[in-house]
């Protein structure tokens, strides 16, 4: 593998959707931090080389988990997205 490193962010979304929205529901606290985490885990992966397979594989996960947090889910779901964060260390 060739070393060297590139600057281009391999975030492909429009910086608007990085920002944290605030829910009005009694989770909203819980939901904004989590967005806050993975907003924060975007912003250090942008930072590693663009080659790099763990950084495009991270990339797809945290986008992964982004359009999770993004639709209505049932409790049980909820629960199960809880589990994955937990099991990422975010």
């Amino acid at each position: 593998m060739e070393g060297g490193s590139s600057n281009a962010p391999l975030y492909r979304g429009s910086t608007a959707a990085l920002a944290a929205k605030p829910c009005s529901d009694a989770n909203g606290a819980q939901k904004g931090d989590r967005e806050a985490a993975v907003d924060a885990e975007i912003a250090r992966v942008n930072k590693l080389p663009a080659h790099s397979s763990y950084a495009v594989h991270r990339m797809k996960v945290l986008n992964k988990l982004r359009h999770l947090m993004s639709i209505k889910r049932t409790t049980s779901q909820d629960e199960e997205l809880e589990l994955l964060f937990a099991s990422l260390s975010i």
